[in-house]
């Protein structure tokens, strides 16, 4: 399934359904056939898997079956970002060349590291589809980009198996990790990584049982319009069952957390001469099988 985050005239967000080019309510088809789902993506998430079967259920009976008030052009509703994360959960240097690209541009070691690094995101830093990308000259002239694919806890995860790591998922989707490159402190990124705004997220979330293999999917980015990054996730330093075991080895990851995976080569900073976001920028994050998540950049003062 490929679930969705809507509004509809500037309504409250409700739980959709994306079937190709239709947003199908899933609280109105649920009401209509008299079963039970919850209203929104996270309460969805931690309902299980008795909640997943149900809304396939709705879902298999087709669009001749499907009450018309709960269908829509996917033109016609505005989609948001799919959840409110709990924790945000950030991989630094997770591809080979962008160890390389990082260690020539952001003084970080050269060196591949033992360990996944691991820094966080608030959940205020989220910003949906379309929503925009926040540029406050006051604070940084080095806004960057990084496109990322976002994994989705779906059960609790704590001292967790590599081998039983991808039990824990319910989902992917795609994380666009913002910068501001001249924001770390003393090596720490927590304000360059945590402003309002800095974690574009969306625009679905495809659940684990539709993405075969999520370590062999094509990402790519684009500003503007033109290619800055294009990798594979297989590329990865540390695959998504190692991240899951590591994160978990001293925090319960819970449902509805996201852990976005790292980002390739082809920052910013890396560029020769270096690029930097500015507002009137359009920033283009695809993953295989997920889509597309657009964002503008917007002057923040």
């Amino acid at each position: 399934m490929r679930l969705v985050s809507y509004t509809l005239d500037d309504t409250s967000v409700r739980l959709g359904a994306q079937v190709d080019d239709l947003v199908v309510d899933l609280t109105t088809l649920a009401r209509r056939a008299g079963v039970q789902l919850p209203p929104d993506l996270l309460s969805f998430i931690r309902a299980g898997a008795a909640a997943q079967e149900a809304a396939r259920g709705l879902l298999a009976a087709g669009p001749a079956a499907w009450p018309a008030e709960a269908v829509h052009r996917i033109e016609a509703v505005s989609l948001r970002a799919p959840l409110r994360p709990g924790k945000i959960i950030g991989v630094g240097l997770n591809y080979v060349e962008h160890v390389e690209e990082s260690s020539r541009s952001l003084d970080t070691d050269k060196d591949l590291p033992p360990r996944p690094v691991l820094f966080g995101k608030p959940a205020t830093a989220v910003t949906g589809p379309g929503q925009p990308i926040l540029h406050n000259a006051d604070l940084t002239t080095q806004l960057d980009w990084e496109c990322e694919l976002a994994v989705v806890i779906g059960r609790p995860a704590f001292r967790v198996d590599e081998e039983d790591a991808y039990d824990h998922i319910f989902g992917f989707s795609i994380v666009n990790d913002i910068s501001a490159r001249d924001q770390r402190r003393s090596g720490q990124w927590f304000f360059s990584k945590g402003q309002d705004s800095y974690a574009p997220f969306g625009p679905v979330v495809v659940t684990r049982d539709a993405i075969p293999d999520p370590m062999a999917l094509d990402l790519s980015l684009r500003v503007n319009g033109v290619t800055k990054q294009k990798s594979n996730t297989r590329h990865m330093l540390f695959p998504i069952a190692r991240l899951i075991a590591d994160i978990s080895s001293g925090m319960t990851l819970e449902p509805g957390d996201v852990i976005a995976t790292g980002s390739p080569s082809g920052v910013g900073a890396g560029m020769v001469p270096p690029e930097f976001l500015r507002p009137g920028d359009t920033v283009e994050a695809t993953v295989e099988g997920i889509g597309t998540l657009t964002n503008p950049v917007v002057d923040a003062r």
